[in-house]
């Protein structure tokens, strides 16, 4: 069992039927993984689907399962709303929905809804690229609410802001690691656009701390859409956050930096924005440098500035690597989908050496993040196409199958597990599957 296994249960506050629910982008244990079992490995739009719903638009945001609940973020299509949903995880039936703003898209590659919701049971909490964080209680009742770039600046991002919030120990951690000058007309010209780490109250929204994140990255580098995830490094709770060309840790208590380590871009190049997040074994985190970059594992129990000496391993194979899909970690091995070259490995945490490395043999490109369950990987391409890959000793397609609708080009949205069943989201539907 790893350390962050024996994190979680004193920090994460979680209300919900079981520990395996999906309160967070990146499953119960933070890394993509799943205890649960019997899951299904054969199934289509007609096949061992329970209910499938009908979406108003599409989003990268992964859905959200807690108890009965399913939620989901979208952006209206026709109206150009930003939404927050509910529905009900037996039935799929609309429990309730909150318009939050008007969302026209900041560019032609997302939209302001990507960022995934979170929960703890009790109240769940929906951000957005225009700064909005609405949080509602299970019911649907506003709870507390703000508006990031009202308080703290304009999100200065070439793209759209798309990172995740993270809740733990009755924390919600936001990042926003952003170029420090105006883009596209945003941001401040009257101060400083101040990278920065915030935490807040999750009962009430005040502000506990804020820790500003400088960097040496230039330009679009200076930008990651990545989440702040959480690791035990001998018992201290910590926040790992990559982006800007490096790593950092944090302490959870006031966001202090830890110990930081980069780069994986020593001549300074300008458009090496960051997307994947860190993923942990509890030893070693993996930052993935972007653009067919290396994978580069850091170990957790370092302090300050940290040289190569502090690096277990790079990834030696180019095809291990990763530009937008985030890794896994599933019983002791690290998963790692490389986005544009449409293969994936099995990685050895120790060593860095990969077990197997499979080609998907995809035409359309991976921006979703595999979902590690039941002995089987979960993921679509861009197209809806959902691959289940067996983790054992020898790679092997276990089923792969079109869920999305035909000219769909744009699915992002990772799988999530829950229940004995998997919620798929493509552009246009969410399927509940399951046997």
């Amino acid at each position: 069992m790893s350390d962050m296994k024996a994190l979680l249960p004193s920090l994460f506050v979680a209300c919900c039927v079981s520990a395996a629910e999906w309160t967070h982008w990146r499953g119960p244990e933070f890394n993509g993984s799943s205890p649960e079992t019997g899951l299904p490995t054969e199934f289509s739009p007609t096949n061992n689907v329970k209910w499938t719903v009908d979406l108003l638009g599409p989003s990268a945001a992964t859905p959200i399962v807690c108890g009965n609940h399913i939620f989901i973020s979208l952006m209206d299509q026709k109206t150009k709303m930003l939404q927050a949903l509910a529905f009900d995880r037996k039935t799929g039936k609309e429990l309730w929905q909150r318009e939050i703003s008007p969302g026209m898209p900041r560019d032609d590659k997302s939209n302001l809804a990507s960022p995934s919701p979170v929960t703890d049971g009790k109240t769940v909490f929906f951000l957005y690229g225009n700064g909005e964080l609405a949080v509602f209680d299970l019911a649907g009742a506003p709870v507390w609410s703000m508006n990031l770039e009202k308080k703290y600046g304009p999100f200065t991002y070439q793209w759209t802001y798309g990172a995740s919030p993270t809740l733990i120990g009755g924390k919600l951690i936001i990042q926003v690691l952003r170029r420090d000058v105006p883009v596209h007309g945003r941001g401040r010209t009257d101060g400083p656009n101040e990278s920065y780490l915030l935490a807040l109250e999750s009962t009430s929204g005040k502000e506990l701390w804020r820790h500003v994140r400088p960097c040496d990255a230039k330009a679009e580098s200076q930008e990651a859409y990545s989440t702040p995830i959480p690791c035990d490094a001998g018992g201290s709770p910590r926040l790992l956050v990559v982006g800007g060309d490096c790593i950092t840790a944090h302490k959870l208590r006031d966001g202090e930096e830890v110990w930081r380590w980069g780069t994986w871009n020593p001549d300074k190049i300008g458009h090496w924005r960051l997307v994947p997040c860190a993923v942990t074994d509890g030893k070693v985190a993996l930052a993935v440098a972007p653009k067919g970059g290396p994978v580069y594992a850091v170990k957790v129990d370092g302090k300050g500035a940290l040289t190569d000496d502090a690096l277990a391993w790079r990834s030696e194979d180019r095809l291990v690597s990763s530009d937008v899909s985030t890794p896994a970690y599933y019983q002791g091995k690290f998963y790692v989908l490389n986005s544009d070259k449409k293969t994936i490995a099995r990685v050895d945490p120790a060593t860095g050496k990969p077990d197997w490395i499979g080609e998907l043999n995809s035409r359309p490109k991976f921006e979703s993040s595999p979902t590690a369950a039941d002995g089987k990987l979960y993921f679509q391409n861009h197209a809806g196409e959902v691959f289940v890959v067996g983790t054992g000793d020898e790679f092997k397609v276990l089923h792969r199958v079109a869920m999305g609708d035909s000219g769909d080009r744009d699915t992002r949205a990772s799988i999530a597990v829950s229940g004995g069943n998997l919620f798929i989201r493509t552009a246009s539907k969410l399927y509940c599957v399951g046997k």
